[in-house]
């Protein structure tokens, strides 16, 4: 080898000013193969999915929609051929008689006066059944004492529907008003209770075990770990309890009501109006739905720090 050979200057790679050697041109660069520069990609699968469960919602909500315009055609169809298959569709009222029934009613003030009085009903009984259900509850899971004493009256009573208590309530109460809210308390009060309890149980001990061994107290452990803890079994009961609630509190207005949605469906139907009775059960279905659907949305923001199926999947 030559001197000229040894001393000569080694290669020198042909690189651009400002590239690293070695990178290759996508991750040097920035720019994906794609063409969309600067966008990392995480970030553009992330926005994928996204729009993937974009997608699959308007799918669902054009489903539901679908299945409630399919169920409308077949009423429609079926009322106006009056078809007499084993079930009689020849006197029931078409869409066009429950449409014109509707107009007509909810433009007077007493269909939104019965509208009014279901709903205060139904939150008054509601409200305080969801406070003791979820007190008892918690009470009689953790409290030995108190659960030989209570659950015993509970689980004697809970079998018995809430609408036979109709005639204890007239005799108990002396308004009419304040044995309906009864009806709807003691309806959606068991579910309530149930569901609490089951959640209390179902509460690893391990943390309360944790929260006792750092010193904390019993009050510490009730207000950190068992009232966060149980929310999510605490919701579904009231789930459930919305729903009996509705039920009871149609049927005890039809009983023993004066005002209400229950009881003008009742009477429409004592006058053979039975468009007025379709759109009577119309309402209190939208109620219900409402209710229920006011219900799972503050269960959701209470309980957002839980994990979602959208979020694991």
């Amino acid at each position: 080898m030559t001197a000229d050979a040894r001393t000569a200057d080694p290669p020198v790679p042909d690189v651009q000013p400002g590239v690293q050697a070695g990178v290759p041109a996508d991750d040097r660069t920035g720019v994906r193969s794609d063409g969309q520069a600067g966008v990392p990609a995480a970030a553009s699968s992330a926005a994928g999915r996204r729009r993937a469960r974009s997608g699959a919602k308007a799918r669902r909500r054009l489903v539901r929609a679908a299945s409630l315009l399919a169920a409308a055609a077949l009423w429609q169809v079926l009322t106006v051929t009056d078809a007499h298959l084993w079930l009689r569709f020849d006197r029931l009222p078409t869409l066009g008689e429950i449409g014109a029934s509707a107009a007509s009613r909810v433009t007077t003030q007493l269909y939104w006066l019965d509208l009014l009085q279901s709903l205060i009903r139904i939150l008054t009984g509601f409200g305080l059944a969801a406070v003791a259900g979820v007190a008892a509850g918690v009470l009689v899971a953790r409290s030995a004492r108190a659960g030989d004493v209570l659950t015993p009256l509970f689980e004697a009573v809970r079998p018995i529907p809430a609408i036979a208590l109709v005639p204890v309530a007239i005799l108990l109460f002396p308004t009419d008003e304040q044995g309906i809210v009864f009806i709807t308390f003691a309806a959606a009060f068991f579910p309530i209770l149930v569901s609490t309890r089951h959640a209390v149980r179902a509460l690893p001990t391990l943390w309360e075990d944790a929260v006792r061994t750092l010193g904390g107290s019993r009050r510490h452990v009730l207000a950190n770990v068992v009232l966060p803890g149980i929310l999510p079994g605490v919701f579904g009961g009231l789930s459930v309890g919305m729903g009996v609630s509705w039920i009871c509190v149609i049927s005890a207005e039809m009983i023993s009501g004066e005002f209400g949605v229950g009881y003008r469906t009742w009477m429409s139907y004592t006058i053979v109006d039975y468009p007025a009775v379709i759109v009577g059960m119309i309402t209190i279905g939208l109620l219900g739905w409402l209710t229920s659907a006011a219900v799972e949305l503050a269960g959701r923001r209470v309980t957002r720090w839980l994990p979602r199926a959208e979020e694991t999947s």
